[in-house]
């Protein structure tokens, strides 16, 4: 592909009425585009018609229309393999497991178009990752934000991947997250069942909606509180949408420390807590948010996995200094 590709598809009449993602991933069936890579480049603003820009992929298309997806440059190369460290909890033939750090993009995209874990992945593993779930996201079946660190699955055959995505999109899946979030909520354990979508009035942002949004449910459970300041909690998710804890926090009134898009400190916030402890909090660089427990049956040999991370060292210096610093 060159750098300014555009790719095109016209819709037939047979496929009145669909889904502009699912109709474009039918349509650009052999391109590498996955179904949530061109949402991704919908919600973006990639996407075109008669000189209009769709942004919601849930558009119904229409007979005739003739639909543009302009491509960035980070798309159009097959990622090459490089030498990163990895933490690996866990390899076997079938897939890998890994200690993500925060601070790492999962995969290429515009303004990252290398040094992620997509490259660390076919730097360690090889040619055995070619062609698995796509050019762009190969062996790839979930994600954890840039500046979230924690367990990470990846497939390394065909096989892994159908049956790991397939346990994502079903959510049998264990998932256990560590967040340390602002105030301490007034229930000591409790689900928050809201639906998140795109936020109409920021697209890099989710949000809790009443239409439009996904069914989302996030349970939680205080395990440590730092006073009346702060508090860490234990998340386990029963769905997996973008930001989803992020957001629950943030709609509970508790929004995850050092959260650039959902949380960030004001003056006044964390009372009870010394001077000093709100300066620490308010310059943690990242969300403070860590994928503990990943568990899931392998979906080649059957067997149950369950792999836990450690705490990184900079979540737990930010606890410390807060557990001081209470007045």
């Amino acid at each position: 592909m060159n750098d300014s590709e555009t790719l095109e598809a016209i819709v037939p009449d047979e496929a009145e009425g669909e889904r502009l993602d699912r109709f474009l991933s039918q349509a650009l069936d052999g391109s590498d585009l996955s179904r949530s890579r061109l949402k991704a480049l919908i919600d973006k603003g990639n996407v075109q018609t008669a000189e209009r820009t769709i942004t919601e992929p849930s558009y119904r298309v229409k007979p005739g229309e003739v639909w543009r997806i302009m491509l960035d440059p980070a798309e159009n190369a097959e990622p090459a393999g490089q030498d990163i460290p990895l933490d690996v909890l866990f390899e076997d033939a079938h897939l890998i497991v890994v200690n993500k750090p925060a601070g790492m993009v999962v995969h290429p995209a515009a303004g990252n178009p290398d040094g992620t874990l997509v490259n660390a992945l076919i730097g360690h593993c090889g040619d055995s990752l070619s062609g698995i779930g796509g050019v762009k996201r190969p062996g790839i079946v979930h994600r954890l934000d840039k500046d979230t660190s924690g367990v990470m699955v990846a497939a390394k055959t065909d096989a892994a991947h159908h049956g790991l995505s397939d346990l994502f999109s079903t959510h049998d899946i264990e998932r256990m997250y560590l967040a340390l979030v602002r105030g301490v909520p007034y229930r000591p354990r409790a689900t928050i069942e809201a639906a998140v979508g795109r936020d109409p009035k920021n697209r890099k942002r989710m949000a809790v909606r009443d239409h439009g949004g996904k069914h989302a449910i996030t349970h939680y459970r205080i395990k440590e509180r730092l006073g009346e300041a702060a508090a860490l909690l234990r998340c386990t998710l029963e769905t997996g949408r973008t930001h989803q804890i992020r957001v629950h926090l943030a709609h509970l009134g508790h929004p995850v420390i050092g959260d650039p898009l959902y949380g960030r400190l004001r003056a006044g916030s964390l009372p009870g807590m010394t001077p000093e402890g709100r300066a620490a909090a308010r310059a943690f660089p990242r969300q403070a948010l860590h994928a503990a427990v990943l568990g899931f049956v392998h979906p080649v040999t059957g067997e149950t996995l369950k792999f836990e991370a450690e705490m990184p060292e900079d979540l737990s210096e930010l606890i410390r200094t807060l557990l001081h610093a209470v007045t």
